[in-house]
């Protein structure tokens, strides 16, 4: 244990992390980051980032987080590259939680913010994370771009899926939506959107049974399980939308959580069920996921932090 008693513990380093981090360590919180196990979160899985603001050339999602580790040195943030593992979190406003890492290590800090972030779920098959990056991708928001006019596969019938499919396509030449039952589960005007896309191809009972590709992604062999034939598409990029799983589970018992697993807050701040402690980016927002919109609420957070830490004096 280290006895200190810390003002600012942020949990995860990917854009609202390393922004909380900042804001945290410029209002003299001496913020503590726990890098997590995956350091810089999803972004270091995306080769070119296209849409953040002040990279008019776009940057690379491992240089772009590197920056941001670096900015938030600067500022004095002490990084710690482990797992938290476990929280214990107190009810009493001005109290300490405990935060455990590594085997029996805790430290103890009277603020704490969230920013774990989520992970999307995978298909499962062979080759998948190798072309993250090289073809596949999560988000069309964010890679759509770079395949404009090319042919892409969507894969889910749920809302994201739906809402990937008819942005995707506004820019692509085709795109295939990859629909494992016979029905869409999306919102009836999001299915009546799509109906009035002409490039749109619908194909239902259908799954992904291979990736097709050495280097980068070429294509997918698909099985249609109602007819039992199989075929290949030749497609650029290929968009897997069948859901995301916030970085939660240690949360589980100290925090209240919505029915998949996010962290509920104050609705338009990032105020949690337990004093002094705040959730930023992914882990609280199941709608917009972007690197952005959780560097602007880890911004938000470390604010929350700031107040809440005056009012306990």
């Amino acid at each position: 244990m280290l006895k200190k008693i810390y003002n600012c513990v942020i949990i995860g380093s990917g854009p609202a992390g390393y922004s909380a981090a900042i804001y945290a360590a410029r209002a003299d919180m001496n913020p503590i980051l726990f890098s997590g196990f995956q350091p810089g979160g999803q972004l270091t899985t995306t080769s070119i980032v296209d849409n953040y603001l002040g990279f008019p050339e776009g940057v690379n999602g491992i240089d772009l987080m590197n920056d941001c580790k670096k900015q938030a040195e600067r500022f004095n943030t002490q990084i710690i590259n482990e797992s938290v593992n476990q929280v214990i979190l107190t009810d009493k406003k001005g109290g300490i939680h405990k935060i455990f890492f590594e085997e029996k290590k805790y430290i103890q800090s009277k603020g704490l913010i969230i920013a774990t972030g989520s992970r999307p779920k995978f298909l499962g098959i062979n080759k998948e994370k190798k072309f993250i990056g090289l073809g596949i991708s999560f988000c069309a928001t964010c890679d759509g771009f770079f395949h404009k006019d090319k042919n892409v596969a969507v894969i889910g019938g749920g809302d994201t899926a739906l809402e990937e499919a008819n942005y995707l396509a506004k820019i692509c030449k085709k795109v295939y939506l990859i629909v494992r039952k016979d029905y869409f589960k999306a919102s009836k005007i999001l299915q009546y959107h799509i109906s009035k896309k002409n490039n749109i191809n619908i194909l239902f009972c259908s799954h992904v049974t291979e990736i097709i590709g050495d280097n980068f992604l070429e294509g997918i062999r698909i099985f249609n399980h109602k007819n039992e034939t199989s075929r290949i598409l030749f497609i650029n990029g290929l968009f897997i939308a069948i859901g995301h799983i916030p970085n939660t589970e240690i949360f589980k018992n100290e925090l209240d959580l919505d029915k998949r697993g996010y962290i509920l807050v104050k609705e338009g701040r990032t105020i949690t069920s337990k004093p002094g402690v705040f959730a930023a980016g992914d882990v609280q927002d199941p709608d917009y996921r972007q690197a952005i919109t959780s560097a602007g609420t880890g911004c938000m957070a470390a604010l929350d932090l700031e107040k809440y830490l005056s009012l306990c004096v």
